[in-house]
Order: C-alpha cells, then structure tokens, then sequence
C-alpha cells in the first residue's frame, strides 16, 4: 500500500512532461501556440491538485523538462558533426540541460506553493514559473532560449514586444495557463469562475486588437541604402576542412561580385556571416584586397577570428575599397561551454591553464556593446550568434544604433528547429527596439527583418546565394527599449511579498 502514493507521483511527474512536450509545440518550426497554453494549463492544474509543496515541485520540475526536452531538442546536433567520436554524448546533453533548467521552474514553484493561500495558488504558479524564466535570463549568464513568450511571434500579440518584451509576453501567457488550469479546479463557485472568465476573455481580446493595431501602424520609410546579404551555405563538417574552406570563401568573394538583379542598385555594404573568413584577421592581408575588389567599391563586413597574444576573439572586421580594415567588434557574450570554459582563467591561477580563454584554450570576450560606423549604411550594432537572444546586449549600447546586425553561424544544429527558433528571437529584438534587424547566416536563415518583426526578404535554409535589399527604417524608441525588464521584475517581486504577506497576516 505505502508503493501506490509514490507511483501515483511519478505518473503525476511523467504526465507533466508529456504536458510539457505539448506545450514546446508553439515554437518555431510547427509555431502552434494553442498548443503551449494547453499543455501550459493542464501542467499547472495538476501543479494545483499538489498536496505539499515538494509534490507541486516536482510536477512544476516535470512540466519544465518536457517542454525544454522537445524546444531545446537541437542540442545533440553539435555532437553529429562527429558522430563517431561525440555522438554518444547527445542524450546526456539534451538530458541534463532540460533537467538543470526545470529546476529552476521546480524551485519556484514548491516556494511559491508553500508562502501563497490556496485561493491565490494559481495566481502565486503564474508568478513564480515568470520569475523562474526571468532568473534563467541571467544566472551563469543566462540562457533565455525557448521563453514561452517566443510562441506568439507570428500572432499580433507580438507587437506587445515593444511595451513588455518577449518576457513580458512569457509572463502574460503563464497568467493565461494559471487561468485557464484555476478555472477547471473542481469546488469552485461559479461567481468566482465567472470572474475568470470575464478576465481571461478581457485580456486576451484586449491584448489581441492592441497587438492588431500595432501590426497595421505606419512603418517607417526604407533607407536610400541597399545591402547585399551573402550566405554561402557552408556545411560545418567542412567548414573549417583544409581541403574545403577556401572554397567557401571564394564561393562568397564571387557572391560579392555578382551582378544585382535587373533594375537594382549595386549594393552599399555587403555582408558576409559569422566566421566566414577560416583564419585569424592578421592572415589576411592577401584575401582582404580580393574581397573589396570584388566588392567594386562598397565595404565588406565579415566574421573572422581575431587574435592578440595568446587571446582569440570571435570578431566582425569592417574593410574598405582598398581593402584595410577600418573597424572591428569582438563578441562579448560568449557561449559557456561553447566558446569558453566557465572559470577557466580563475584555474590558470593554480597552474591548470588548459581551460583558460587567456592561454589561448577559447574565446576571450570582448569589452562589451559598441557601434560600427559602416559610412553610408550608418552605424550599427553587430551582434554575433547567441548575442541576439539577450535584450539586455541591445540595451547595454552606448547609444541608440541606425539598425541590428545578427551575424551568425547555425550550421552546428541541424536543419530543423533551431535556426527557426533564432530567428524568431532575432524578430523580437527588431519589436521590442523599433530597429531592422539584418540577419546573416551561413547556412541560412539569412533575412531583412523590419521594426514590426515582419521578414521583408529572406534566403531559404540551406541554399546557397545572395540578397539584395533596401535597409529598413527605424522606429523611435519603443518603452521596452527605455525601460526592459526592469518593470516585470519588480512586479514580480512585489506580487510574490503581497502573497507572502497575506500568508503570514492570515496566520496571525
């Protein structure tokens, strides 16, 4: 007998990551966001029917690693490349990633669950799972890949964006779910439920014409200025092979020269993706002249690596028609793990320099935002791969840019889910700033991205080639620009005191 409670449990805990599954179904490629409020709302509801704090936690922690399991299911690609040697690794991956992240939403939850009032528990689930996302934001820094926010980008509710961000909209659908689940908890009074009703029809009605408003609002005229987009397609396996990766480069030198299509300007700024050039900066005083040339006169800004001493730096080169660099950006927020070893340099200190970004073992960051004056595209602010996830990047800029560049390189995670999924990020950015976003990838999706995150132009996944666009203009700055996060944030954290201290008022 004492076996059947603790069953029941882990088929509670199982049943949540199924929900969870269903719910990562409103992300990018399939984009079915019913889906994420539906298995969103049957998670919390069983969250709801918990009798401790410990066993809504671990269903809040079931719900979690279901949902990132299936969006973040592009991790074991990187391990494909060589299967033979690394692919072994791939569940293990997936696995602990998805595991480690759904603490965070376990955590909050058997917090919440033991401070809130029972009448107030799914509103306190609400709270809790948008300050779980919201720390998942920034701690180790930060991975807010897959914010349920991002399932709304192809609906009007995305233009929301440019009042409460991405995040903004991750916490309004978590407030939709907690509804949704509360509603269907059996011994409610039906005044009570029609309330909620009223409310959740209110709200989403509401947020639907305003968001409808905002997509039909004027845009802003397009620059006189047209860029070229370059992709070349280069498969990762041989990217970087000895034998190969010239010919990708030469493969984008003669996309750089060919002729624009009839009736179209020569370009302005051509644009090559994140390390593009195979080699480090200072080994390309022979293929800089070749590049401009076949620029015929605009600018060239590619990715290449970059060294100084024994630091390397994952960099945007500026060059000129005579073919000298004129400015560069290095990547300040790097990948852990990825790109470098978390307290590797601290490990230097006691003589194990194998990890150290200084020793040469990774990449060291750049100092942090900055522009880059292109001359007649006007400045911009580059972002390199998975800097264009964090709107606190954006934001960190010295001052306002003219439009986003996202350089970047997906050929690492396949061809499925994730360069959807960065690219939905990528048009966020555009909504939540009133800026164009120009995204340029190697193996695709490159794309003309305007303020209300709408694709003007885009070259397919996969495909090799070039496009020709005008440059977007921008929108005047937009509240979430001004202000982020910073007013979710403490709306969360006076919600979560206000029901701490009722608990505690009741108590008395």
């Amino acid at each position: 007998m004492t076996d059947r409670p603790r069953l029941a449990g882990v088929r509670a805990v199982l049943a949540s990551a199924v929900l969870g599954a269903v719910a990562s179904l409103g992300h990018a490629p399939l984009g079915w966001p019913v889906f994420t409020l539906i298995g969103l709302a049957a998670g919390i509801f069983l969250i709801l029917r918990s009798l401790s704090p410990l066993q809504a936690g671990w269903r809040a922690w079931g719900l979690a690693a279901g949902y990132f399991g299936v969006t973040l299911s592009w991790l074991v690609e990187p391990f494909f490349i060589d299967a033979a040697r690394h692919g072994w690794m791939a569940p293990f991956a997936l696995f602990f990633m998805a595991a480690g992240l759904a603490l965070l939403w376990g955590a909050a939850v058997a917090l919440t669950h033991r401070i809130s009032a029972p009448s107030l528990r799914w509103l306190s689930v609400a709270f809790a799972l948008t300050g779980a996302e919201a720390i998942r934001g920034w701690v180790f820094t930060g991975f807010p890949w897959g914010n349920p926010g991002h399932v709304w980008i192809d609906t009007p509710y995305a233009q929301l964006a440019a009042y409460i961000g991405a995040s903004g909209l991750g916490a309004l659908t978590f407030l939709m779910a907690a509804l949704m689940a509360q509603i269907a908890v059996p011994g409610q009074f039906a005044r009570v439920r029609l309330s909620l009703v009223a409310l959740g029809v209110v709200s989403a009605v509401g947020g639907f014409v305003a968001g409808q408003a905002l997509e039909n609002a004027p845009l802003p005229d397009d620059r006189d200025v047209t860029l070229r987009l370059v992709q070349p397609n280069a498969p990762q396996h041989l990217k970087w092979h000895p034998d190969h990766a010239y010919d990708f480069v030469r493969r984008q030198i003669d996309l750089t020269a060919a002729a624009p299509n009839p009736g179209q300007p020569r370009p302005d700024l051509v644009i090559w993706p994140e390390t593009a050039v195979p080699t480090l900066l200072d080994w390309t005083d022979d293929l800089r002249p070749t590049m401009a040339e076949a620029a015929q006169g605009a600018p060239v800004l590619f990715g290449v690596q970059r060294g100084d001493a024994m630091q390397y730096y994952n960099s945007l080169a500026l060059i000129g028609p005579d073919g000298a660099v004129q400015a560069s950006y290095d990547k300040h927020h790097l990948v852990p793990f990825g790109e470098y070893i978390p307290l590797g340099d601290w490990l230097d200190e006691f003589g194990i320099s194998a990890f150290a970004a200084r020793a040469g073992n990774g990449y060291s960051a750049g100092p942090g935002a900055r522009l880059m004056d292109t001359g007649v595209a006007g400045n911009v602010l580059p972002l390199i791969c998975y800097e264009a996830i964090f709107p606190r990047d954006i934001r960190a800029a010295p001052r306002r840019a003219d439009w986003i560049l996202h350089a970047t390189n997906d050929a690492w995670f396949g061809d499925y889910s994730m360069p959807y999924q960065h690219l939905a990020q990528a048009r966020f950015r555009a909504i939540e700033f009133g800026l164009p976003v120009i995204r340029v990838a190697n193996t695709g999706i490159s794309a003309v991205i305007d303020v209300s995150g709408q694709l003007r132009d885009a070259l397919a996944l996969g495909h090799a080639g070039f496009l020709d666009a005008p440059l977007p203009g921008a929108a005047p700055p937009t509240p979430y620009s001004r202000h982020g996060d910073l007013p979710l944030a403490v709306l969360i954290t006076v919600a979560l005191f206000g029901l701490l201290a009722r608990r505690v008022t009741k108590a008395r």
